[in-house]
């Protein structure tokens, strides 16, 4: 009943951007928070940044300085514009959102995933 979608990942060198799309869809209430995730291969997933419905926005130390997450309520939408590029960015990126259903439901949701990938 609640579909999220990313899009925008691919390959880039270092140093270069990416920008990152996830849209949320269905029987949707409100969104209270948006957030990325990234997961390495052999590592754990870790939070990238989040955005809240009221504007409070967090990052990663790693991310700090270099990756800004934005978010259009109107349309659903969560945004994660990456620049400077490093290796150590590359990995599966997964949106997430605190959404609470027209059912009055609340749940944590996950899209399917995006591989950045960082390489010369």
């Amino acid at each position: 009943q609640v579909q999220l979608v990313e899009s925008g990942g691919g390959l880039v060198q270092p140093g270069g951007s990416l920008r990152l799309s996830c849209a949320a869809s269905g029987s949707i209430f409100r969104i209270n928070r948006m957030a990325w995730y990234r997961q390495a291969l052999g590592k754990e997933r870790e939070l990238v940044a989040a955005i809240t419905s009221g504007g409070i926005i967090n990052y990663a130390d790693s991310v700090k300085g270099r990756f800004t997450i934005s978010s259009d309520n109107a349309k659903n939408t969560v945004y994660l514009q990456m620049n400077s590029l490093k290796r150590e960015d590359t990995a599966v990126y997964y949106c997430n959102a605190n959404i609470i259903r027209v059912d009055q439901y609340e749940g944590r949701y996950w899209g399917q995933g995006t591989q950045v990938t960082v390489s010369s």
